[in-house]
């Protein structure tokens, strides 16, 4: 299964590689773009449990990475809900 990183920046302009072990991440995200930060967690929390369920459908159990992942992206994002309209910028897919 092809794993890939993709690359963000926060809204206080962090930048971070996350990790994705599909690459179903790009059927959600597009390099290039600025989501609101709600609609980049909730396109990220769609793809990394496709993702992880493609894993447990392989190997029989849930990819814990994925789901790590989200946890980052999450308790990241919880930093920015208090800014008026925060943004998150997709900006490499590596694989």
């Amino acid at each position: 299964m092809p794993e890939m990183q993709f690359q963000v920046r926060w809204p206080d302009g962090t930048e971070a590689s996350c990790y994705s072990p599909s690459l179903v991440i790009k059927d959600y995200l597009t390099v290039g773009e600025t989501y609101t930060l709600n609609d980049f967690l909730d396109k990220s929390r769609t793809a990394l449990n496709i993702a992880s369920d493609r894993v447990r459908a392989k190997y029989g159990f849930p990819c814990g990475r994925a789901m790590g992942q989200l946890q980052v992206l999450e308790s990241t994002a919880a930093q920015y809900q208090g800014l008026a309209n925060p943004t998150v910028d997709v900006l490499a897919f590596v694989e």
